[in-house]
């Protein structure tokens, strides 16, 4: 399975893009580039897959995603209405791994990034002070001009290669094959999923879209993302009741529905397997974060 082939386009008198964009959402196309990505999200919310994870975005968030690692951000509902003011604000670097040249990695000086490239196969979450040292750092990087723009995305990432308030997004060995028609199978099968997760959603509808019988489409779908379907739509549901019970004052049994479950036992049973935590004490957990 090979996702989406997104062209970066550099400036040709730029060796690396930075970008600040306000969009009313964001790119929702599961898609890769041999671009290294960091991301640092002021505004939105939605769902993101990166390589086999599954989960939300809010404003705040960034992360470092290696060369070739497929992702996706897909806006919340609301920010697709035709009546919505909403808008999804985003800083993003694009850069090569050799953008400074071969002979730069090459340098014993380097080794650090080149194993900070190396975990960026799996997605780098960036957090706390750290992510308050790069997201100034890249304020400025909007504006820098000639070697000023090198020394900072030099400073980025040595600040993020030295931190130890990182952590990894997603699994490694996430295996893509070379068929194009593969991207958009499972962009289908995606999208379908965000569209109905909130319903029941058996296996011969879903393996129905992408013209699979449904025995083939979970060794296809476990081949390519290494996990179950019906573990992604646990987790899909899951992320949907986190959010809901961090951002609402719905009552847990309202969100299980919501989410999708009709059984409450299965879905408290799903969300402890998922979070490690109850719903009750997920909610508890992010309103005493959110007070300090």
């Amino acid at each position: 399975m090979k996702p989406h082939l997104l062209k970066i386009h550099l400036q040709p008198e730029h060796s690396f893009n930075i970008k600040h964009d306000v969009v009313k959402h964001f790119y929702n196309k599961w898609h890769y580039h041999p671009e290294l990505e960091l991301v640092y999200i002021l505004r939105g919310t939605g769902r993101q897959f990166i390589g086999d994870n599954v989960h939300h975005f809010k404003g705040g968030d960034m992360i470092l995603l290696g060369a070739n690692l497929p992702h996706l951000w897909h806006s919340d509902d609301k920010y697709f209405l035709k009546s919505s003011n909403l808008k999804s604000e985003v800083i993003v670097v694009h850069f090569m791994p050799d953008c400074l040249g071969d002979q730069f990695l090459r340098l014993p000086e380097s080794k650090t990034l080149l194993r900070l490239f190396d975990k960026a196969q799996q997605g780098v979450r960036i957090k706390h002070t750290t992510k308050k040292m790069v997201g100034e750092l890249l304020e400025r990087l909007l504006t820098a001009k000639d070697i000023e723009r090198i020394m900072l995305l030099l400073q980025i990432l040595n600040t993020i290669s030295h931190s130890k308030q990182t952590k990894p997004v997603c699994s490694r060995g996430i295996h893509f094959d070379s068929n194009p028609k593969e991207a958009e199978r499972l962009n289908t099968v995606y999208q379908f999923v965000l569209e109905h997760f909130s319903q029941e959603i058996s296996l011969q509808q879903v393996s129905k879209l992408v013209n699979l019988s449904p025995q083939s489409f979970c060794r296809y779908f476990k081949s390519r993302i290494k996990k179950t379907f019906s573990q992604f739509l646990i987790e899909v549901r899951i992320g949907h009741a986190c959010k809901l019970l961090a951002e609402s004052d719905k009552s847990v049994s309202h969100i299980c529905y919501e989410s999708g479950y009709n059984n409450f036992s299965n879905f408290n049973k799903h969300f402890r397997k998922v979070t490690a935590k109850t719903p009750s004490e997920h909610r508890d957990y992010y309103h005493l974060m959110a007070r300090h």
